[in-house]
């Protein structure tokens, strides 16, 4: 066997066994797959910052140098979420996704191992790798694996697990630090991707059934206006109709994840200034014009290539791009009121120990809401509706955190509120998003999505940051909280209905 054909054999996606393809509910057994993913990678974004103190006294580093831990792993992650789509979609999102399992859990062995600070810098680098390999196809995997009439149900099962990681970081990592070491913080996760490399193996339905030289090279042209005539990934593939096949396969779009690494990078390292990090002012100053300028030239590149990495034609279908916006804003509203919240309370004289459990409110009414929330809701409501209602939610808890006194009594509720209202919105924009892309370049979508997600989550943090820096705990919190209630508004405006899209059912 020669080494193409041993390459082709490692890539081709097994089948699940015969008695687990053919019952009824197995789909619901590949949602629980995805949710292991979800769950790791939410756990360990949520545990990190409890181990900065530790890995500060145990490296003898600074708050600056330890901050790279969480910056490597964040810069990394953002920067080959779109490009791992794209190649999901040409492999296989089943083989992509339980190797993401095997990188993350291989690369939080070795960061427990780590003998110097850099070395932990590198395998965090490497464990965003494997984390960008499971969520560029977590929502594609649920959204491709569930009858159409479960889609919005299994995504918010999904963003539950998520939540649920969220909301279980901060206690154990607490516990692991303070009666373990810093070391188990990663290992934890080791046993987590071995099951999830099992689960994955037998549980998720194969998402491809030939060898990769046989995938399509275009995909179906978005519907709506501006449509027409135009190709859907590039100028390269105009003039072929659906499920053509180039007569040269289309080369991998270097130039466009060089572009995409370069501009989240300059806007990822300009907002981490106001975590702290030591950036010379003229380094800050020419960051944000850099990554404007890297951003035009990546649209430029992605017009021009055979078929991009970021598919311009996904991104102006309809809904698809405000559908984005959406997402990134829900996870900024997620994720900056579980910076700012401790940082509020305990400035107002609550225990660190307390803070902590009454933020935990927020991603486990996010939880909630995402399983079960809709079951309060009418049941001939839509995705829209349910979008601009959680929307309007989030945007009212976050204006009475603003507005009450900062006790842990008084924060409670509008943490819950607020969180219900996000765990309604995000699932059901993520289904809207999902019908509106199709099945072909789901992957890429998904990808898409998480990048959004992402990036939601720095912008969170940076402003939480910046705020409490330029005018205090108390009014440059309230300030932030008013902000991001009005940014919850403009999702209310933004929330449009997509285009549904035919979607295969699941291979075995």
């Amino acid at each position: 066997m020669n080494a193409t054909a041993l390459v082709a054999r490692l890539l081709t996606e097994r089948p699940r066994p015969r008695g687990i393809a053919g019952w009824r509910h197995a789909h619901w057994l590949a949602v629980g797959t995805v949710c292991l993913g979800a769950f790791l990678g939410q756990l360990d974004a949520s545990v990190i910052a409890l181990v900065f103190p530790a890995l500060g006294r145990h490296f003898d580093a600074g708050f600056a140098a330890v901050e790279w831990v969480a910056l490597a792993y964040l810069l990394v992650l953002v920067a080959l979420l779109a490009p791992i789509g794209w190649l999901s979609d040409l492999v296989g999102r089943k083989t992509m996704y339980i190797g993401g399992f095997a990188v993350f859990g291989l690369s939080s062995l070795g960061a427990g191992f780590a003998e110097s600070l850099w070395i932990l810098v590198g395998c965090r680098a490497v464990q965003a790798v494997g984390a960008a390999m499971m969520q560029a196809n977590s929502v594609a995997l649920v959204a491709r694996g569930v009858p159409e009439h479960a889609m919005r149900r299994a995504l918010g099962i999904q963003a539950a697990a998520q939540g649920l990681g969220l909301a279980l970081g901060p206690s154990l990592g607490g516990l692991l630090v303070e009666h373990a070491s810093w070391q188990w913080v990663f290992w934890v996760n080791v046993p987590i991707a071995v099951f999830g490399i099992v689960a994955g193996w037998y549980l998720l339905p194969r998402t491809r059934t030939c060898p990769p030289a046989a995938v399509p090279t275009t995909v179906p042209e978005p519907r709506g206006r501006g449509a027409r005539g135009r190709a859907p990934h590039g100028r390269g593939a105009r003039g072929r109709g659906p499920g053509a096949r180039s007569p040269r396969e289309p080369r991998f779009d270097l130039p466009g994840m060089l572009l995409l690494t370069g501009a989240t990078t300059a806007l990822l390292l300009a907002l981490s200034t106001a975590s702290g990090l030591p950036l010379p002012g003229w380094a800050v100053a020419a960051l944000l014009p850099a990554a404007a300028v890297l951003a035009v030239a990546l649209v430029r590149q992605e017009r021009r290539a055979a078929r991009p990495i970021l598919a311009p034609g996904l991104v102006n279908t309809p809904g698809v791009r405000s559908g984005l916006v959406v997402a990134l804003i829900g996870y900024l509203l997620l994720f900056c009121p579980l910076v700012l919240g401790p940082v509020r309370l305990t400035g107002a004289g609550v225990s660190t120990a307390a803070a902590g459990l009454v933020v935990t409110l927020l991603p486990a009414a996010f939880a909630v809401a995402a399983t079960a929330g809709g079951g309060l809701l009418p049941r001939g409501w839509s995705d829209v509706t349910r979008c601009r209602f959680g929307a309007g939610l989030a945007a009212a808890g976050l204006l009475l955190f603003a507005a009450l006194p900062v006790s842990a009594a008084a924060v409670a509720a509008p943490l819950l509120v607020a969180g219900y209202g996000l765990g309604l919105l995000l699932p059901a924009n993520n289904a809207l998003v999902m019908r509106a892309i199709p099945a072909e370049c789901s992957a890429v979508g998904g990808g898409m999505v998480n990048m959004a997600r992402s990036l939601g989550t720095a912008l969170g943090m940076a402003l939480s940051v910046l705020g409490v820096h330029l005018a205090g705990a108390a009014s440059g919190g309230r300030t932030v909280l008013v902000a991001l209630a009005a940014v919850a508004v403009a999702a209310v405006a933004l929330t449009r209905p997509a285009t549904p899209r035919s979607r295969p059912a699941a291979t075995r």
